[in-house]
C-alpha cells in the first residue's frame, strides 16, 4: 500500500477517480491496467457504504426480466459468468429454491421467465433450471407445507466488499494510488486542467491535478456535480434496502427467492456458515448517507416475510444484525421504489474543456463492464490511453486458480497449516485465495502469525489488512475485510482496538 505521507509530484493524473465503491474501485483497476496516471479518492473506508450493503449476490436479476429489462439482465448474466473466473475465491455458485405460492404468479410464468434467465445470457459453467416437489428436495423441508412445487435455479454469491477492496489492490499493483479517507471538496477547472482541493481525516489538505475526472460516487454523484459546478443529465432515486442477519434457518447450502403478495420479493441466504441473511426490502431514502439503517418497520417487514414461509418463526429480537444500503437509481418514474430500473447510464461532460464523467446507476455485477464502458469513453480524450480490453481474463488478487477449485485450495491449506481449525481454513481461503500465503508464511503454529487475537483472527492477517488493504478501525476490519464482527465480542473488539491504538 502506498505511503500516505509519501509527497506528490507535479505531474498531472490521467484519471482522478471520485469514490471508492465497486464501480470507482473498478474503474481505477482497468484504466492502471492501460497504462494512465490514476488517482482515487474516497471520503470515507473503500466499501463503506452502497458496496458493502448489498444482498452479496452476482445475479442477472431475475424479476427484471418482469419489467423487460432484457439487456440489463442478459448483460449481468453474462459478467456473472466473468467475475466467478477472474475471483473463484470470493464468489461462488448457489442453488437458489424458488417455491411457487398460490395466488401470485403462476408455475407456468415462473417456468418461462427461468428458462429465458437460463438462455439469454449464455450460460456454460452454471448449472440449468429444473422444477422440484418442495416435499421430496432437501430445502423443502424447512418450508411450510403449503409449498409443494419450486423451481432450483443458478446464481452466484460474492463477498462484496472483498470485491471492492481486491480491485483497488489490482489498480494499485498497476500503479494507481488509492486514498481512502481524503475527501473531494472543490473541483474546478485551471489552465485545461482540472483542479481538485482535497483533505483527509488527519486534517492535511492536497491540490491534485488530472485531465480527467471520473465521478463514481454512488448515492453522492449529484452531490459531486454540484463540487463541480456541474449540471447532471439525470435525475436519481435513492432506495433504501435494508437486510437482517438471524441464526441458523436451515443447515443446507440452498438459497431462497420469496414471493410476497405485495408482488416484492426477497432472499434468504445461507451465511458465514452459522446464520441466515435476509432481505431486501425497497424504500425511497431521503435522509442523509452517513447514517443509513434498517428501520423497525423494515425489520419487522423482513421477519414477517420470513415467517410466511419457513417453519421456523422469528421476531425482531431475534435478528443479530441488520444493515442498509441505499442504491443510486436513475428516476425512470417508476411508481414503486422496487420497479426503478438498476441499469447504468455513462455521461460525459465537456463544457470546462477536460472531461467530467460521470456514472449513474449501475449494479454489483454489471461494475466490470460499466468501468471498461466509462475508460473507453475516456480512452479518446486521452491520447496514450489504448483502447484494450483486459480485465474479463485476468484474475483479482488472490484468484489465480480455476473456478469451482476453492475446496481444493482449502485441503492444500489444511495440509500446509495443519493448526488451523477448518472453519479458520475456509474462511482466510475464501477471502484471501492464493495470497494467504504471502502472511501465512511457513508458519507451523498459532505463535509464528504472532498469536490469535480472537475466533482465528491473528496478527499475521491484522498486519496484513493495515499495511496492503488500507485497513484502519475496528470497522473496517470487522465489518469490511472480514466477517468477523458477527462473532466477536465488545471484549474481542475491545482487544483488536488497543492493539490498532498501539500500533
Amino acid at each position: 500500500m502506498q505511503d500516505l505521507d509519501q509527497p506528490y509530484d507535479a505531474v498531472p493524473y490521467d484519471l482522478i477517480v471520485i469514490g471508492g465503491g465497486v464501480n470507482g474501485a473498478g474503474v481505477a483497476r482497468d484504466a492502471a491496467g492501460r497504462g494512465a496516471r490514476v488517482l482515487l479518492l474516497e471520503q470515507h473506508d473503500l466499501a463503506s457504504g452502497t458496496s458493502s450493503a448489498s444482498t452479496k449476490l452476482i445475479h442477472g436479476g431475475l424479476r427484471y426480466l418482469e419489467h423487460y429489462e432484457f439487456s440489463l439482465v442478459r448483460e449481468a448474466l453474462q459478467e456473472r459468468e466473468i467475475l466467478w473466473g477472474i475471483a473463484p475465491h470470493i464468489i461462488e455458485p448457489m442453488r437458489f429454491i424458488l417455491p411457487h405460492r398460490a395466488g401470485l404468479r403462476p408455475r407456468w410464468l415462473l417456468r418461462a421467465g427461468l428458462f429465458l434467465y437460463d438462455h439469454i445470457g449464455g450460460r456454460k459453467k452454471w448449472p440449468a433450471t429444473r422444477s422440484v416437489k418442495l416435499r421430496r428436495h432437501l430445502a423443502g423441508s424447512v418450508l411450510k407445507k403449503q409449498y409443494v412445487h419450486g423451481f432450483e435455479y443458478s446464481d452466484g454469491w460474492v463477498d462484496d466488499a472483498r470485491l471492492v477492496v481486491l480491485n483497488a489492490r489490482d489498480a494499485a499493483r498497476h500503479g494507481a494510488r488509492i486514498r481512502p479517507r481524503t475527501e473531494a471538496q472543490r473541483m474546478n477547472v485551471v489552465d485545461g486542467l482540472w483542479q481538485v482541493e482535497a483533505s483527509d481525516d488527519r486534517g492535511r489538505h492536497f491540490l491534485f491535478k488530472g485531465r480527467s475526472i471520473i465521478n463514481a460516487a454512488g448515492p453522492a454523484v449529484l452531490e459531486i456535480l454540484h463540487r463541480a459546478h456541474a449540471a447532471p443529465d439525470h435525475k436519481m432515486r435513492l432506495v433504501r434496502g435494508s437486510h437482517i442477519v438471524v441464526p441458523a434457518l436451515f443447515d443446507h447450502p440452498y438459497a431462497y427467492f420469496f414471493q410476497l403478495p405485495d408482488e416484492r420479493i426477497f432472499f434468504a441466504i445461507p451465511y458465514q456458515g452459522k446464520y441466515t441473511l435476509i432481505g431486501t426490502t425497497d424504500a425511497d431514502h431521503d435522509g442523509g448517507l452517513d447514517d443509513v439503517h434498517a428501520s423497525a418497520e423494515e425489520i419487522a417487514y423482513l421477519c414477517e416475510g420470513a415467517n410466511q414461509y419457513f417453519q421456523q418463526q422469528i421476531r425482531p429480537e431475534d435478528v443479530i444484525w441488520s444493515y442498509s444500503g441505499v442504491r443510486p437509481l436513475i428516476d425512470d418514474g417508476s411508481g414503486k421504489p422496487e420497479a426503478a430500473t438498476r441499469g447504468y447510464r455513462i455521461d460525459t461532460d465537456m463544457s470546462k474543456g477536460p472531461p467530467l464523467l460521470t456514472i449513474y446507476g449501475g449494479k454489483i455485477t454489471s461494475y466490470r463492464h460499466v468501468a471498461q464502458d466509462a475508460v473507453d469513453k475516456l480512452a479518446h480524450h486521452l491520447d496514450h490511453l489504448p483502447k484494450k480490453h483486459w480485465t474479463a481474463k485476468a484474475s483479482l488478487p488472490g484468484g489465480d486458480f480455476r473456478a469451482g477449485q476453492i475446496d481444493q485450495l482449502i485441503a492444500e491449506y489444511g495440509r500446509r497449516y495443519p493448526f488451523l481449525p477448518p472453519d479458520t481454513l475456509r474462511r482466510i481461503t475464501k477471502a484471501y485465495g492464493s495470497d494467504a500465503r504471502n502472511w501465512l508464511g511457513r508458519a507451523q503454529s498459532w505463535d509464528d502469525l504472532g498469536g490469535d487475537i480472537a475466533h482465528g483472527f491473528s496478527m499475521a492477517e491484522l498486519r496484513w489488512l493495515r499495511e496492503e488493504e488500507w485497513a484502519v478501525s475496528v470497522d473496517d476490519i470487522l465489518w469490511r475485510r472480514t466477517k468477523l464482527g458477527l462473532c466477536f465480542d465488545a471484549e474481542d473488539k475491545k482487544k483488536l482496538a488497543d492493539i490498532l491504538v498501539q500500533g
